[in-house]
């Protein structure tokens, strides 16, 4: 449970600025049951508000609320990976498997936060840490990293490794290696399996490989996964949104971040019902 409610520190969709007044509207239901709203300033820019510093805003809120759709939570959830703050989703987007919060139950549910009638999924998150010859990055993935080519017209050859034996080479147009939360993205489309979200698990699914013999794979966590590029330049996507260059030779070393991803929910919400509502089973 959440120690205080006093501060909510918002993000908004990107790009988007005819959500000023969805965002004035909700801001108001949150400061009329005392919850001061704090706005980051590239989102305040966007919509013409004052803003904060991102970083300001993270260090003095209580919790996080992305108003957008799953790629607004998903930036806001790596970008405030250090601050370890809980974050709520309101779905102002299409789809919405983690921004569950509709627009129209924003009220009731801010009544049920203050009663704490809510709850706080831990949500695994992965830690990349990207070794080129002189240099090494750390990189946070909520939902996936995807390593591809960097050109339509070639196909990328990746060598695995688990625990530092190599098991695979993978030929085709890249690979992904998604946690149980992004199991319903890119991983999904690519033929890879559902996971319930709060398993720890790493999912290993090959995009269109060379062979038919190339099928998913299901890691525990208490691997580390390596991933080199014997041969050519390819590109680590990080959860859609951020890209990194790997030359031949460097290597990504994958492993479970040692705190996840907190995200408020409402109590009742069923994964298996937002299964069937967004995936159309059973119709």
């Amino acid at each position: 449970m959440l120690e205080k409610l006093e501060r909510a520190g918002f993000i908004l969709k990107p790009h988007a600025p005819e959500i000023k007044e969805t965002f004035r509207e909700i801001r108001k239901i949150f400061q009329s049951r005392g919850i001061k709203v704090s706005l980051s300033q590239k989102s305040a820019q966007m919509i013409g508000l004052k803003g904060v510093k991102f970083d300001q805003m993270c260090k003095e809120s209580d919790f996080l609320v992305s108003l957008g759709g799953d790629g607004t939570l998903l930036s806001l959830v790596r970008r405030s990976y250090d601050y370890h703050k809980p974050v709520l989703g309101i779905n102002a987007g299409n789809l919405g498997f983690l921004a569950d919060i509709r627009l129209d139950e924003v009220e009731s549910f801010v009544d049920k936060l203050l009663k704490g009638e809510y709850r706080i999924d831990d949500r695994m998150m992965m830690v990349g840490i990207l070794e080129r010859a002189d240099t090494s990055q750390k990189l946070y993935a909520f939902n996936d990293i995807v390593i591809t080519r960097p050109s339509i017209s070639k196909m990328v050859e990746i060598d695995a490794y688990i625990d530092g034996e190599k098991f695979n080479r993978y030929r085709g147009d890249g690979l992904i290696v998604s946690t149980p939360t992004g199991a319903t993205a890119y991983s999904l489309a690519a033929g890879g399996p559902i996971m319930y979200p709060l398993t720890k698990a790493f999912i290993l699914t090959p995009i269109c490989p060379h062979s038919l013999t190339q099928r998913p794979l299901v890691v525990p966590t208490d691997f580390t996964i390596e991933l080199i590029s014997p041969k050519d330049r390819v590109i680590a996507m990080v959860d859609g949104q951020d890209s990194y260059e790997m030359e031949s030779g460097d290597k990504l070393y994958i492993t479970i971040a040692k705190v996840g991803a907190k995200l408020l929910h409402k109590r009742e919400r069923n994964y298996f019902s937002v299964l069937r509502d967004k995936l159309s089973w059973g119709e």
